[in-house]
């Protein structure tokens, strides 16, 4: 099924989920290249987020840096899930919620400025829903740097490289919250930006370059939500592999073509073994079985015991929680 078939929205789409214009008028780099007028880029950029395709322009941060996240799970009676689904996104900081196929059903991102606000976030939702919740702790990226392409082969990001947190500064944490939550579809986006901050836009550009040569920001550019672009077959594949195994597995399962995201996360003892994760992001179901068969037949996984969790709803898609307040300090 061919869900963008204009070439120049294909291109928007494709060439600019990553290294966005980082400039004054960023729009209107991207219209040269593409040979269009500048309001022209923003109106297409306008509809396909209006239309559900693009989630925002915008960043993504390190997970674990300058906030705080946790992958999270409820076992949710088939009759309460619309009910505790609603519980769940109503709690700042959730910045993604999915319904999948395994008993423990709902799985949920909660992010914050610091660990304390996500364990707070967590024990409210288990309060209000009277049920336990798997705290998921990530201990390792692999590949987290989530994109799509529309036409040609997938383009592997690069393996998550080291972060330095030094770079931060006063104000950094409200800009950066500023920037997951989307940049403004207009012609002057970092001014806009600069004026909310009540700081000069060319401070808010030095700074944005700066956080991205730091690793902090691990991605800006434009954020698709794939499931209205044609990647309705995603599931999460967990492994119960060996905590010594990880280190040859990981990386090997990140690299594979059709594999979108990976990492380690802490297991919960006695009740969710799986230590390594991964993602596939498919057009079908048969074509993420057809990945699943190439991630099986890797060094150290075809014979562990894995599990496959279809996401069949998404509830909630949008930037993480870093700042409480649109002036807080780095």
């Amino acid at each position: 099924m061919q869900i963008i078939s204009d070439q120049t929205d294909l291109a928007l789409l494709d060439d600019w989920q990553r290294d966005f214009p980082i400039c004054n008028r960023p729009y209107a780099v991207i219209a040269d290249q593409l040979r269009l007028d500048e309001s022209d880029v923003i109106a297409r950029l306008q509809k396909m987020t209006a239309a559900g395709r693009v989630s925002r322009v915008g960043a993504t941060c390190a997970p674990n840096t300058v906030s705080a996240s946790t992958l999270a799970a409820i076992a949710a009676p088939i009759d309460r899930v619309d009910e505790i689904a609603a519980i769940i996104s109503a709690q700042p900081g959730i910045n993604h919620s999915y319904q999948r196929e395994n008993r423990w059903n709902l799985w949920f991102v909660a992010t914050g400025p610091d660990r304390r606000h996500v364990d707070a976030t967590l024990t409210e939702i288990a309060l209000q829903t009277g049920l336990n919740v798997l705290d998921l702790r990530l201990l390792r990226p692999f590949n987290i740097d989530l994109g799509f392409r529309m036409t040609g082969a997938r383009a592997k990001p690069t393996v998550p490289g080291p972060v330095d947190c030094a770079a931060m500064r006063p104000g950094d944490r409200a800009l950066l919250q500023q920037l997951t939550s989307g940049l403004p579809i207009a012609p002057r986006p970092y001014a806009r930006i600069a004026t909310m901050l009540n700081r000069p836009e060319v401070e808010i550009t030095d700074r944005i370059k700066t956080l991205q040569a730091a690793g902090i920001i691990s991605r800006l550019g434009v954020i698709v939500r794939h499931r209205a672009l044609g990647w309705s077959a995603n599931a999460m594949v967990v492994w119960d592999i060996p905590e010594g195994q990880v280190d040859q597995a990981g990386p090997a399962l990140a690299a594979l073509d059709g594999v979108t995201l990976c990492y380690e996360r802490r297991p919960v003892n006695g009740i969710w073994p799986y230590r390594l994760y991964n993602m596939i992001h498919a057009r079908s179901r048969r074509e993420a079985h057809e990945v699943l068969e190439k991630a099986r037949a890797l060094p150290g996984l075809g014979d562990l015991a894995h599990k496959v969790l279809f996401s069949t709803r998404c509830f909630k898609q949008t930037g993480a929680l870093i700042s409480l307040s649109p002036g807080a300090a780095a």
